[in-house]
């Protein structure tokens, strides 16, 4: 590897059907930069791949037989686990995802994405930074059936251009580069965001702030 080479991601791939677990490998392992640690046919199995193998990111399916995403992912959070998780869900109305989101999954992508979006949000995923498509998040928020809770104080300007970099997968070093603000600004702005909005982490601000149409 190279100065100029990325890190390699390391990943590990959680789905029930071996055909998409075979197609996902193949797929990262014919890019450079990542590797396969292994693969895991449910949630259950994906809590002990992961403890064994620590990868950077796991590659998460929502519903499976024998152990569903979503409490495998509430599981790696409560444990303090490492790894990013990706999920990868097969319909843009899965209900599962917004949970997920509050389980502390880091992004979302649908399985027809694109190969480079793919390898994109993979890596996104392992710098901990947010993925989560518009068109995924449009879907995810139809599903909630109660109507959202007002803010409590409007975004000032400087916190919606925080959000929006937010929104892109932009990393806290490069939203203050882009807004020349220290990282410690930026810090605080989130952190006064996601009080208005009434969430913990930046891809369930990402997730709110398309529901309200605070980005769109």
């Amino acid at each position: 590897m190279t100065d100029a080479d990325p890190p390699t991601v390391s990943v590990l791939i959680v789905d029930d059907h071996p055909v998409v677990r075979d197609g996902l490998r193949g797929m990262l392992e014919s890019a450079p930069g990542f590797r396969v640690l292994g693969e895991a046919a449910n949630g259950t199995e994906a809590l002990e791949r992961a403890a064994a193998l620590d990868p950077d990111v796991v590659l998460m399916d929502l519903r499976m037989p024998g152990g569903p995403g979503v409490d495998a992912i509430r599981e790696l959070t409560r444990r303090g686990a490492r790894a990013k998780v990706l999920v990868l869900t097969t319909y843009d109305t899965d209900s599962d995802t917004l949970p997920a989101i509050e389980a502390g999954a880091t992004g979302y992508l649908l399985k027809d994405a694109p190969r480079q979006e793919l390898f994109t949000a993979v890596r996104a995923a392992a710098e901990g930074r947010t993925v989560l498509s518009p068109a995924v998040a449009s879907r995810l928020v139809s599903a909630v059936r109660t109507p959202a809770a007002p803010l409590s104080a409007p975004l000032s300007a400087r916190e919606r251009e925080v959000l929006a970099l937010v929104a892109r997968g932009t990393s806290n070093r490069e939203t203050a580069r882009e807004l020349f603000i220290s990282e410690a600004t930026v810090k605080t702005h989130l952190t006064h965001l996601y009080a208005k909005l009434g969430v913990k982490d930046r891809a369930a601000a990402v997730a709110v702030a398309y529901e309200r149409g605070i980005l769109g």
